[in-house]
């Protein structure tokens, strides 16, 4: 998971959790699952933008965005669905 990607998903972690532990514990599981899923199947998941995939998280307003490389599945953002949409680009490079 790219640095960025990771400080991204701990921050929404951060912010289900002070509103209750269970959603906390809850957006954990659904991201480790998400994830998981992408690096079993990568092919499965639908094309977005600039050759990377997503996955939508279930119950949260969140995409995991990827792209394959050579040799791994790199986690390019974890960003909430409905706010500011592809600003993750830049990482690309």
């Amino acid at each position: 998971m790219v640095e960025l990607a990771a400080k991204e998903a701990r921050k929404a972690w951060l912010w289900y959790r002070k509103r209750s532990t269970r959603a906390g514990g809850r957006f954990q599981q659904t991201l480790e699952h998400a994830v998981d899923q992408i690096r079993e199947q990568p092919e499965s998941w639908p094309e977005y933008q600039h050759g990377t995939q997503f996955v939508r998280l279930k119950r949260f307003p969140y995409i995991v965005v990827f792209r394959e490389l050579d040799t791994e599945v790199q986690i390019v953002a974890v960003a909430h669905a409905h706010r500011r949409p592809g600003y993750w680009k830049r990482r690309l490079k």
